[in-house]
């Protein structure tokens, strides 16, 4: 029987390591990358049946990763595999096309009913957050990180990088009255108070990186 087929994406060399041992004998491994924009390149040359991949991957966020690979291969199987277990990580996993969510701690256990419910055509989460997801989206307490525009990823970039906003207006060739409007629906979206809490929540959230 033929295997399923699988990309890896951890920026971890030891949990791709661990990937490989829990998964070897059931599937075919194609390919394990270690940033968003390389498993991009990996889906689209492999076609794999399941992506198994994180959230907080450099270059870019298995979020953002997911939600491009969803466009393009909308019949790919997105299986996150993360530290993350704040219901805001898995309500934007889900909104950007996941099929799974396993928690690190937990794979060696759940991995494998994990991808089998999603080949069936199901969805898998792990029971350690389930509740607390159902929850969370219950009572409205989930950011909504996947609802952000591009437009709103854009601005959160560059106020990251540390510009002004008149700055921030000259880069985007939009009015400095623009620029505040983003930030200030940045801020309410994410419900943050401060320039700092919002820097903060976007590397830790990985909608925004360094540079």
């Amino acid at each position: 029987m033929k295997k399923p087929t699988v990309i890896l994406a951890d920026d971890h060399t030891l949990v791709l390591e661990g990937f490989r041992r829990l998964l070897e004998t059931q599937y075919e491994l194609l390919a394990a990358v270690g940033d968003g924009q390389a498993l991009l390149q990996a889906a689209a040359q492999h076609r794999p049946e399941i992506v198994i991949l994180d959230i907080s991957m450099p270059v870019m966020n298995g979020i953002e990763a997911a939600r491009a690979l969803q466009s393009q291969f909308p019949s790919m199987k997105l299986v996150f595999v993360t530290m993350h277990a704040d219901p805001a990580y898995i309500r934007a996993a889900f909104q950007a096309g996941a099929s799974g969510y396993v928690l690190k701690q937990s794979m060696g256990n759940e991995l494998s009913q994990a991808l089998q419910t999603v080949l069936q055509g199901q969805t898998y989460v792990t029971p350690l957050i389930a509740k607390d997801v159902v929850d969370g989206m219950r009572h409205g307490n989930a950011r909504p990180l996947a609802e952000l525009t591009a437009r709103q990823r854009e601005v959160l970039q560059l106020i990251v990088d540390g510009l002004s906003t008149k700055d921030i207006a000259l880069r985007l060739n939009i009015s400095h009255r623009t620029v505040e409007f983003h930030k200030a629906q940045l801020m309410q979206q994410l419900d943050l108070h401060s320039t700092v809490e919002l820097i903060k929540f976007a590397l830790t959230h990985g909608l925004a990186r360094l540079t």
